[in-house]
């Protein structure tokens, strides 16, 4: 039976990327203080759909079997057939992309909300305005979309939640021997190299970490598997390498029991920021007002160069300048400050 008025569910068509989807949990929550008994359901890329089972108030997760980038016109076509007979009365598409407004419109939901971009107005009920999409922060942009036009949209932090029982089986399957703060490096960035601290810099950081006591363990997907062996390779102490070797969801786990988290402006580091864990993020390319952490517990580190934020995925100088001004030391500092 569709569901009609008020209570009708609400699909929101969330991003491949996984710190995209991360923010995308303070627009659930937005929604479900707006109207708490309205279902929310997640369509989104297998890569980010973990995170949103994480996400509190998501009834259900919908994958969307189409990787970052792939156009599959015809396949989400079909997708959004499929949802015809679910009820869905307000569909919220995060993505700019022409093609992820197409699965709403093919599964006639009523109200499709989404920015302006690309020409895909004609697939919009309600076309907003994106004129601040490069200075806003991404979390604001997101949660306006689910407010009115003309209502002050307020923001909260974006909030992910592991079950304990899940949290334990992670720690039992990833145990770290010793004793000691277990500190978590995150050296990847798929969006390219311009937004990733030197290896060479994350093992002289290990290095310094494992002589102030710390316990270390760098995590990452398959792609940060070079990074890592670097990493590993110099910094001469013991470093845990887990890189490839944890679903999305178990290195949720392993960075919720982590002391303190390095890293990146990446997926990771937003994970990390809505588990609440104390976290150092280096920022290099892109910028700490657009997509800072949010967490309680956690400090940015850059340095003003008139170069950045250039947010290019390489750096277009072939100087990294705005990483290689951050010193290890300095985020050494910064770890010990951030855990109180």
């Amino acid at each position: 039976m569709r569901a009609i008025g008020t209570y009708s569910p609400i699909l929101i068509v969330g991003p491949s990327w996984v710190g995209d989807m991360v923010m995308a949990a303070s627009l659930v929550a937005s929604l479900r203080a707006r109207d708490p008994n309205r279902p929310i359901d997640v369509m989104a890329p297998p890569a980010a759909l973990p995170v949103a089972r994480l996400i509190p108030g998501v009834r259900r997760t919908i994958p969307l079997g189409l990787g970052h980038g792939e156009l599959g016109l015809l396949s989400r076509w079909r997708a959004g057939r499929q949802l015809r007979e679910e009820g869905y009365g307000k569909a919220i598409i995060l993505p700019r992309a022409f093609k992820a407004a197409i699965p709403p419109f093919a599964a006639r939901i009523p109200e499709r909300v989404g920015y302006a971009a690309e020409g895909r107005s004609i697939l919009l009920t309600d076309a907003r305005s994106d004129a601040q999409r490069k200075t806003a922060r991404t979390i604001d942009r997101f949660v306006a979309l689910g407010s009115p036009v003309g209502e002050a949209a307020v923001s909260g932090r974006p909030v992910l939640e592991l079950p304990e029982a899940e949290r334990q089986a992670i720690r039992e399957k990833f145990p770290l021997p010793g004793e000691g703060p277990v500190m978590a490096l995150c050296p990847g960035a798929e969006y390219g190299p311009a937004k990733r601290w030197p290896a060479a810099k994350f093992a002289l950081l290990a290095a310094q970490a494992h002589a102030a006591g710390y316990r270390l363990r760098v995590l990452g997907g398959p792609k940060d598997a070079p990074l890592a062996q670097e990493i590993v390779a110099r910094a001469g102490v013991p470093v845990e390498d887990l890189v490839g070797r944890t679903s999305l969801v178990e290195a949720a786990g392993v960075l919720a029991a982590s002391d303190v988290v390095i890293s990146n402006d990446s997926g990771l580091m937003h994970v990390a920021g809505a588990l609440d864990r104390p976290l150092v993020v280096l920022y290099g390319s892109s910028s700490e007002k657009m997509t800072p952490p949010t967490g309680p517990h956690s400090v940015a580190i850059s340095h003003d160069l008139p170069c950045r934020p250039c947010f290019k995925r390489e750096c277009p100088l072939g100087t990294l300048a705005c990483f290689e001004a951050i010193a290890p030391q300095e985020v050494l500092a910064a770890a010990i400050a951030v855990q109180g």
